[in-house]
C-alpha cells in the first residue's frame, strides 16, 4: 500500500512531541516531511536561558538530533520557511521553491514575539527573545557593549536579564504592571522575587511605560539604539533592548491559505482545523476553544491527541487543560496554579517568611482548593494541582493544608517514601505529562539507573528541571542498590567551571588576596564576576587570609553594603546588640529617644531578644546608630545573629546553669564573625531548653554536670533539630567547641549554605573528627577564629576602618 503523505510545517517542541506520538502508534503509516525556517534541529526553547546564562551550549538543549529524523525516515528541510500552500492540489512550498505534497499537513508555526510599536523598534540592537538566534546575538552584544534594557518583566524577560547580568551588563528590567509575572504571581509574591532579583543586581522600573527608542542615527554610526524613553519623560541608556513584551500565535500562513483564525489557529477537539479537515493544528499557534496555550504541558497534551487521529485511531479528544505554573526563574522557584488572586466568595491561608524567601497562599472555596500561589518552597506544589483538579474537599485536613503533603500524619512522605507513597496516575513532570507510572515502567523495562536515562526515555525533568528532586526520588526507590545518582561538580556560578572547594583551595595554596588576583588565576570566564560569584568569592578572601585579604564592599549584597536590613518599602530596620539578650535602663531609654527623635513608626521585640527599629530612612541610619550608642546586632548580614537566652539558674528554680552569662560569654566572643550564612545561637539553662536551643546552628543546654552541645539546627521554613555534638564541663570548653566548629564552618562552608546543609554535606563524623577526636586542631581551630576576630571592627563606629562608604547614605538632591 502507497504510504500517507503527511507535511508538518514547523520544527518545535509542539510539533515534535506529535510526530513521536504518532510514530510509537503508526510508526509505517505517513512518509513524513518537515520544514523548520530555523536552521536547527528540534530543540528546548524553555533552555534558551541557560544557553544564554553560560551555563548549556546550544549541543547540550537537542531534544532531536539530525540522525533521530534519519533513523525515522523523516525527510528534513532546515532553514526552510513555508510561505504558500495550494490546498486543492495539496501541495506546500518553501521560499526556496521547495515542495512537497501531502495528504495530512500539521500547522506546528508556534508564536512570535510581540514588538512594541513605539519609535525606534527597527533600530539595530533592538531584539526580541524568541529562538537561538536571538540568543546568540545577546551574547555577542554582550561581549562589546555596557547596558541593557529588558522590556517585560515575565519569564522569558526575567530569564534574558538575568543571563545578560551574568555575561557583564548592567540591566534594567522594565514592566509597565504594577508587579513582576503578574500572570503568574500575586502581588507579594511578585514583589518578594523583585527584591531578590534587585539583590543580585538587576534594576526595575515597574510601571514604566515606554515611549520611544532613541538612536545614534544622527551622528550617522548606523542607527543603532542608545536609550529608551518613557512617557513621563524620563531616559535610561541602552546599547541593547530586548523585546519580551509577549507571544503572539503565528497565524501568517493559515490566514494566507483561507484557514480560519481567530486569535489562533481554531482547531476542533480532535485537533483539526474547522476550515479543512485534512489540516490540524498543535502548539502556540492554535486556538482551542478560544485559548491558545503558551505552557509546554497543554501543548503536549494537544500533540498526543492529534496523533491519535493521525494514525486514524478516531480517539482522543482535546478539551482543554487546567493548568498549573511551575517554574525556577533565576533559581528562585515558583508555583501558582487555578485561581491564586483569590476575589469574591472565596478565603485565603497565607503564610508568608520574608526573611527566608518563602510566601505560600492557599485560596479556598466551597471546602475546595480553587487557587495557590508559592514562592521559594514549591515542594508540595503538584499535590495542591491533584487537589485542585480533583476538586476534592479539605475541610478536613485544612489546618495542616498549609504545611503540605508531609504534614498530613500519613507515614511515608518524606525522603524516598513520598515517591513510595504517590499513585502511578500522579502527574511527575508537567512540563512533558509524565506521570510516576510511566517512569517506574521505563527503569524496570529499560533498566535505567541515572537521572540522565530517566530524561532520555520519559522526558521527565528533561525540561524546566523543577521536578528534577521527585524524579531522583522516584529512580532510587523503584532501583534501588543500583541508583547512581552521577553526581556533578557544582561550579560557583556560570562565571566559572571551578566548584567552591576548587575556589577556597586555590586561594589558600596560592595566597590570593584580591578579587582582581583570584579572578586572573582561576582563568574567571567573566572578568568582573557577577552578583552570584563576587559575594561568595569576597568572603572565601576574607576567611582564608584575615587582616591581610581586601575587602571589597561593592562584593556584598545590599544590606551589608548599607549595614542595614533593607525592607519592602526602601526604608531599613536597626537591630541594635543586646549582649545575651540583656539590657537595661539606659539601652531602654536611648532606644525609645530615637524611636521619638526619628520618628521610626515601627518598634518590635524579634525572635532573638532584640528590639527591632523599623521603618528607619536610609540617610537618618548613621545618626540613628550615634545617638544608640550600641553594638551594631549583624542582623543584615552572613554573620553571628543573636545568642537567645533563658534566665537560666540565675533566676529559675529549675535552672541548673547560668545560661544568661553563658549567652552573653559567647556573644562577645563571636559578635564580629562574618560566617557563610547567618548564624544563630541559643543557651538553655536546663533540658527544659526555654531558649529553643534544639534549632540552632549551634545550641548549648545546661546539665547538672556540664553542659550538652548541639549543632546544625534550623528554625526555618524546614524546621531542622540539632544534632547532639558532645558534653563539656566547663564554660571555658563551650567557648572552645563552639568556636572550633563554627571556625571549620568559616572554612569548610560554601557561600551561602547554612550550617545544616554543611553538615549534610560533609556528615557529622567528618566534624567530629576535627574537632572533638584531634584536640590539637580544635584549639588551632579556635585561635584562628580569634586571630580573625580580633580587632575586626564595628561598622557603625569605625566607618574608616570598617570601610563604610557614608556616602551612601547622602539623600540625593532634586
Amino acid at each position: 500500500m502507497r504510504k500517507l503523505k503527511l507535511v508538518m510545517v514547523g520544527n518545535g517542541m509542539a510539533g515534535v512531541r506529535t510526530l513521536e506520538e504518532l510514530l510509537k502508534m503508526a510508526p509505517d503509516l505517513y512518509d513524513i516531511t518537515v520544514f523548520g525556517a530555523e536552521p536547527h534541529p528540534n530543540y528546548n526553547r524553555i533552555l534558551l536561558s541557560p544557553v544564554l546564562a553560560g551555563e548549556q551550549t546550544l549541543d547540550e538543549i537537542v531534544l532531536n538530533p539530525i540522525e533521530w529524523y534519519a533513523q525515522h525516515g523523516i525527510t528534513l528541510h532546515l532553514g526552510k520557511k513555508v510561505v504558500d500552500v495550494d490546498r486543492r492540489r495539496r501541495i506546500v512550498k518553501a521560499e526556496d521553491g521547495t515542495t512537497a505534497e501531502y495528504d495530512r499537513l500539521l500547522l506546528a508555526t508556534g508564536s512570535n514575539p510581540f514588538i512594541l510599536p513605539v519609535p525606534g523598534k527597527d533600530l539595530d540592537g533592538v531584539i526580541a527573545y524568541r529562538d537561538i538566534q536571538d540568543t546568540n546575538t545577546m551574547i555577542e552584544a554582550a561581549q562589546r557593549y555596557k547596558h541593557a534594557v529588558v522590556v517585560g518583566g515575565g519569564l522569558l524577560g526575567l530569564e534574558a536579564a538575568n543571563g545578560l547580568m551574568l555575561r557583564g551588563m548592567q540591566v534594567t528590567v522594565v514592566h509597565i504592571a504594577p508587579w513582576l509575572m503578574e500572570r503568574q504571581l500575586d502581588d507579594v509574591a511578585g514583589k518578594l522575587l523583585q527584591k531578590s532579583l534587585e539583590d543580585r543586581g538587576l534594576r526595575f522600573m515597574i510601571g514604566a511605560s515606554t515611549a520611544a527608542l532613541i538612536g545614534d542615527r544622527d551622528e550617522g554610526k548606523g542607527g543603532r539604539v542608545m536609550a529608551v524613553q518613557f512617557k513621563d519623560g524620563r531616559e535610561v541608556p541602552a546599547d541593547l533592548v530586548v523585546m519580551a513584551a509577549g507571544i503572539r500565535p503565528n497565524t501568517e500562513l493559515a490566514e494566507k491559505i483561507g484557514v480560519h483564525c481567530n486569535r489562533g489557529i481554531v482547531v476542533s477537539d480532535t485537533m483539526q482545523t474547522i476550515t479543512d479537515a485534512r489540516i490540524y493544528a498543535v502548539g502556540e499557534c492554535a486556538s482551542h476553544r478560544g485559548i491558545a496555550y503558551g505552557l509546554v504541558a497543554p501543548l503536549f497534551e494537544q500533540g498526543k491527541v492529534c496523533a491519535t487521529h493521525l494514525a486514524e485511531f478516531g480517539i482522543g479528544r482535546y478539551t482543554g487543560s487546567q493548568v498549573s505554573t511551575k517554574l525556577k526563574v533565576t533559581g528562585i522557584d515558583l508555583f501558582s496554579a487555578g485561581n491564586f488572586m483569590g476575589g469574591e466568595g472565596t478565603e485565603e491561608i497565607v503564610m508568608s517568611d520574608p526573611y527566608g524567601g518563602v510566601y505560600k497562599k492557599l485560596v479556598l472555596q466551597d471546602d475546595k482548593l480553587v487557587g495557590a500561589c508559592l514562592y521559594g518552597d514549591t515542594v508540595d506544589g503538584s499535590w495542591y494541582f491533584q487537589l485542585l483538579r480533583e476538586g476534592r474537599k479539605v475541610a478536613e485536613i485544612r489546618d495542616r493544608l498549609m504545611f503540605g503533603e508531609s504534614h498530613l500524619g500519613v507515614a511515608g512522605h518524606e525522603g524516598q517514601n513520598k515517591a513510595a507513597s504517590m499513585a502511578d496516575d500522579a502527574e511527575v513532570c508537567g512540563c512533558n505529562g509524565v506521570n510516576k507510572g510511566t517512569i517506574c515502567k521505563a527503569i524496570k523495562e529499560k533498566g535505567l539507573f541515572t537521572l540522565d536515562e530517566v530524561r532520555k526515555h520519559t522526558k521527565a525533568s528533561a525540561s524546566c528541571g523543577s521536578c528534577t528532586g521527585l524524579v531522583e526520588q522516584i529512580l532510587m526507590f523503584t532501583a534501588g542498590g543500583d541508583y547512581s545518582a552521577t553526581p556533578k561538580k557544582k561550579a560557583v556560578c556560570a562565571c566559572t567551571d571551578h566548584s567552591h572547594d576548587e575556589v577556597r583551595r586555590a586561594i589558600r595554596e596560592h595566597r590570593l588576596v584580591t578579587m582582581d588576583s583570584a579572578f586572573r588565576f582561576l582563568d574567571w570566564r567573566t572578568p568582573n564576576g557577577c552578583s552570584t560569584c563576587r559575594p561568595a568569592v569576597n568572603y572565601y578572601l576574607l576567611s582564608t587570609w584575615p587582616k591581610e585579604a581586601q575587602d571589597d564592599p561593592q562584593s556584598r549584597f545590599i544590606n551589608e553594603r548599607s549595614h542595614a536590613n533593607i525592607q519592602k518599602d526602601g526604608t531599613y530596620s536597626v537591630v541594635p546588640r543586646m549582649w545575651g539578650g540583656e539590657t537595661n535602663a539606659s539601652e531602654l531609654r536611648r532606644i525609645a529617644d530615637v524611636v521619638e527623635k526619628y520618628k521610626i513608626p515601627t518598634v518590635k521585640v524579634t525572635g532573638g531578644q532584640r528590639i527591632d527599629l523599623l521603618g528607619v530612612k536610609k540617610e537618618d541610619l548613621p545618626h540613628v546608630w550615634q545617638d544608640l550608642g550600641m553594638p551594631s546586632g549583624h542582623a543584615y548580614a552572613k554573620a553571628l545573629r543573636t545568642v537567645k537566652t533563658c534566665v537560666g539558674s540565675e533566676w529559675c528554680r529549675f535552672g541548673t546553669q547560668d545560661s544568661t552569662q553563658m549567652g552573653k560569654d559567647l556573644e562577645r566572643a563571636l559578635w564580629r564573625m562574618y560566617a557563610p550564612h547567618k548564624v544563630k545561637l541559643a543557651v538553655s539553662g536546663c533540658p527544659r531548653n526555654c531558649a529553643e536551643s534544639g534549632i540552632k546552628d549551634v545550641g548549648i543546654i545546661g546539665v547538672d554536670s556540664g553542659w550538652e552541645l548541639y549543632i546544625g539546627g534550623n528554625g526555618g521554613i524546614k524546621t531542622e533539630a540539632g544534632q547532639f555534638f558532645c558534653k563539656v564541663k566547663t564554660a571555658e570548653e563551650v567557648l572552645e567547641y563552639s568556636g572550633a566548629f563554627l571556625q571549620l564552618y568559616r572554612e569548610e562552608g560554601w557561600y551561602l549554605e547554612r550550617t545544616v546543609h554543611y553538615l549534610h554535606r560533609v556528615g557529622m563524623e567528618h566534624v567530629k573528627q576535627k574537632v572533638l577526636e584531634d584536640a590539637e586542631n580544635r584549639k588551632a581551630l579556635w585561635e584562628r577564629l580569634q586571630f580573625a576576630l580580633d580587632g575586626e571592627p564595628d561598622p557603625w563606629f569605625e566607618f574608616d576602618k570598617a570601610h563604610v562608604d557614608t556616602r551612601q547614605f547622602e539623600p540625593l538632591s532634586v
